[in-house]
């Protein structure tokens, strides 16, 4: 190829970095259609697994653990569960709850300190905990900035795969 042609291929390659399009197939990581196109390569949009890398399928799936918070509303009142797991879709489905409010990255040792420091507000011998503004602004702030804790967990998931090699 000529100069001048190798300019035009990369002036239009360039119109296209970062943009958003839909992947080729789900990504073998989260599932999710989109991705990002970059020079490198083309990422997933979730969870940013590079599109084309195959995930080893004789490992068990990474462990990550993560600190939830989940808001219930009923007969009982406004509460949020705060927990730990390995697993939170089979976690999540088990409990009763009306929505997710957030995940965060730990694990017992985080959930215990989560609830110790609002072991004021705890609904004796559960993980329940009343809904009170320093709560509130508690999980807002692990929340912040994240519209889809699903989409947070997927690439922690993706991290730890890739450090896994």
């Amino acid at each position: 190829m000529c100069g001048g042609h190798v300019a035009l291929v990369v002036d239009a390659a360039a119109e296209h970095l970062g943009v958003e399009d839909a992947l080729p197939g789900p990504c073998p990581v989260c599932g999710s259609r989109t991705g990002v196109r970059w020079p490198s390569g083309t990422t997933c949009s979730t969870c940013e697994w590079a599109w084309g890398d195959v995930p080893d399928g004789e490992l068990p799936p990474p462990r990550v653990d993560v600190v939830y918070y989940l808001r219930q509303r009923d007969d009982f009142g406004d509460r949020i569960k705060i927990g730990t797991t390995a697993n939170p879709r089979q976690r999540l489905a088990a409990v009763p709850h009306q929505e997710l409010l957030a995940f965060e990255r730990g694990d017992r040792t985080r959930e215990r300190r989560r609830h110790a420091a609002f072991a004021a507000d705890r609904f004796p011998g559960t993980e329940w905990f009343r809904t009170t503004p320093a709560l509130l602004e508690h999980v807002a702030a692990v929340a912040d900035g994240i519209d889809d804790p699903w989409a947070l967990h997927a690439r922690w998931v993706s991290e730890a795969l890739a450090l896994r090699g």
